[in-house]
């Protein structure tokens, strides 16, 4: 019969905290982002539109749409997937999100803002049916272009502007002799 000094002993590990592993899964897509080998642009191009899609409210279909579009500009399809994915990060914050995206709808739409919002008078199962797109769903997506445009902007221009600082800092300087 073994010893319990004989067993291995058990190594008490900390239990690693959801920001730590947020700021890991975050740092290892950017590496992931700025290592692709594709021009500034495509990546960047990618990334805005992975951005872009990722604010509009259309779960089901945001990477689909995402990827499509990014193919058709042929821009860089897994920037676009991975920007897509990174912007779940905001899940959290949907609803406030969605809730103003639905007021600038409306106020795009019809030049009115509700006092409340008219979400919430809809029933769970009415959510599957295509009417309710037309009363709620097209203000939310109207109103998410406020978000989408200039997010969109900021990710391909500040992007942009990374990859070509930090490609300059590691391809080896040209030589001037023909």
């Amino acid at each position: 019969m073994a010893e319990p000094h004989d067993q291995p002993k058990q190594i008490d590990t900390p239990q690693v905290g959801w920001w730590r592993r947020l700021h890991r899964w975050m740092r290892a897509h950017h590496m992931t982002l700025m290592t692709l080998p594709d021009t500034p642009h495509n990546i960047a191009l990618g990334s805005a539109i992975g951005m872009f899609f990722g604010f509009t409210p259309l779960f089901t279909m945001k990477t689909l749409l995402a990827f499509l579009v990014t193919w058709l500009f042929r821009a860089n399809k897994t920037a676009a997937v991975i920007t897509v994915t990174l912007h779940d990060v905001l899940l959290p914050l949907v609803p406030a999100i969605f809730f103003w995206q639905y007021r600038l709808g409306m106020w795009a739409l019809y030049h009115r803002v509700p006092e409340r919002a008219g979400f919430r008078r809809v029933s769970l199962s009415a959510w599957m049916e295509w009417t309710t797109f037309l009363t709620v769903g097209r203000p939310i997506l109207v109103g998410s272009l406020f978000f989408a445009v200039p997010a969109a902007l900021i990710v391909y221009f500040g992007l942009r502007a990374v990859l070509i600082r930090a490609r300059k800092r590691t391809d080896p300087p040209a030589n001037s002799l023909p």
